[in-house]
């Protein structure tokens, strides 16, 4: 548990100031064929200062965490805020002052002796060998990281918050009549939380093992998709992705002042009506906790949901306090920093496509000839809203019905013209916690959506 050193220096603040504490701890065990592949735990941290004068941010971090270093690291960043200010002279307002409280921390940080994630991983991989000796490989995997941060600041919501994840992956290779090896993964288990939260009996993922290797064996079995814009079903796995990747970047703030595609279309048609998509601060809308809450952003900003597609219309962005000025819009919460030395960016938090009225066997049946895509291995879009992403499963769909398994290809399109093809979307939900975002620095992200029908181009052989 980080120590309070920073409440000392609280009538010291003036103007803008951030006082950030911080302390990752990361986890990863994992076994190949039977063998020890990874066994690492890393923990890292210190304290970092931010100071905001006239437009211009000074910023200083150091490893060292007691009441010396903050000190220090406070006066270099009033230091650094006036040297540009002098230099750069942006001559901009003061930030518009936040709400100010404290959001004390929900749950106290447990760290797992490493000898038991390699248990569990070693009683997990023994079932695997012994049931399914023909696989050409096995990958077992747990993986957890925490961030533990303690947020002062002059104008804004103090915070302590204990953010762990752990998460169990497997992946499957075989191979297929050509002699081509075939694979498979998938995050079977976790969430948030440590690994007792959900990892104290190996036997509970025995059966989505099982799916896995089911799955595998009708890839392997599988066909190559036909190139061409498709009619498709993407499963709610992948519109979590979609949501994050191809628009979520889109509507970042500093990403529209760069000039994303979002920077000419607020206020405008973006999708068919069906489409809302909303990015979630903590609490979702039948009241449960959201994957990755999020209640106080690294700027000091209470976190509230931020609402970017209404009813096919772009309608928001995603700020931080300097950002939302120059818009004119509310910051809610989005500015967030990895590590102790990373300045806050804006970043996402629990993004989602709303759930619509539709069943899915309804919206597989409205296909003559077309494609059910549930898991994505990779993906990745550009600010213009283009986007490419891989698909590992996925099913044939001839005349309203689900045919073969189909192996490895891709889908691209450019993500506002294909939402504007959305015409269905599934009654349900389906959310996750395993992602990192990888802009400029990882980020732990939730993600979530509906099994969505439009038209992507779809790959070839």
């Amino acid at each position: 548990m980080l120590k309070d050193y920073l409440s000392p220096f609280a009538p010291q603040l003036q103007g803008h100031v951030e006082l950030r504490a911080q302390v990752s701890t990361n986890h990863v065990v994992a076994m190949l064929n039977g063998d020890l592949q990874s066994n690492a735990r890393a923990q890292q941290g210190g304290v970092s200062a931010r100071v905001y004068r006239n437009g211009v941010y000074g910023f200083a971090s150091a490893v060292e965490y007691d009441e010396e270093s903050v000190r220090r690291v406070l006066k270099a960043a009033e230091e650094n805020a006036l040297f540009l200010d002098a230099r750069v002279k942006k001559n901009r307002p003061a930030l518009t002052v936040q709400p100010s409280g404290m959001i004390a921390k929900d749950r106290e940080y447990i760290d797992v002796p490493q000898k038991d994630y390699i248990e569990f991983v070693r009683e997990a991989d023994d079932y695997l060998k012994q049931k399914y000796p023909h696989l050409l490989s096995r990958r077992v995997q747990l993986r957890h990281d925490c961030m533990e941060k303690l947020l002062m600041v002059s104008d804004g919501t103090n915070s302590h918050s204990v953010r762990p994840r752990t998460h169990l992956v497997v992946l499957f290779t075989t191979e297929a009549s050509d002699g081509t090896p075939v694979e498979i993964f998938n995050v079977i288990g976790g969430g948030e939380g440590v690994l007792t939260d959900y990892f104290t009996d190996p036997s509970r993922y025995y059966e989505k093992m099982d799916e896995q290797v089911e799955l595998l064996m009708k890839k392997r079995d599988g066909v190559f998709t036909n190139a061409g814009l498709k009619d498709v079903v993407l499963a709610p796995a992948l519109a979590g992705i979609l949501a994050h990747e191809a628009v979520g970047h889109t509507v970042e703030a500093d990403l529209v002042l760069g000039g994303s595609v979002a920077a000419h279309n607020l206020g405008k048609r973006v999708a068919t009506d069906l489409i809302t998509m909303v990015d979630f601060a903590h609490t979702l809308p039948d009241g449960s906790r959201a994957p990755l809450p999020v209640y106080v952003d690294d700027e000091g900003t209470p976190a509230s949901d931020e609402v970017l597609i209404k009813d096919g219309i772009l309608v928001g962005y995603m700020n931080n306090r300097e950002t939302a000025q120059h818009f004119g819009m509310e910051p809610h919460g989005n500015a967030r920093g990895y590590a102790y030395s990373d300045e806050p960016l804006i970043r996402m938090r629990n993004t989602a496509i709303l759930p619509g009225h539709d069943k899915l066997e309804d919206m597989i049946a409205s296909i003559d000839d077309g494609y059910y895509f549930t898991q994505t291995n990779n993906g990745q879009a550009d600010t213009t809203g283009e986007f490419m992403f891989g698909i590992m499963m996925g099913y044939e769909i001839k005349n309203g019905k689900l045919g073969r398994a189909v192996r490895d290809t891709t889908i691209s399109g450019v993500a506002f013209q294909m939402l504007q093809t959305v015409d269905m979307l599934s009654d349900d939900m389906v959310w996750s916690c395993s992602g990192t975002c990888g802009k400029k620095q990882p980020m732990p992200v939730g993600m979530g959506g509906p099994a969505v029908k439009c038209k992507v181009n779809v790959a070839g052989k």
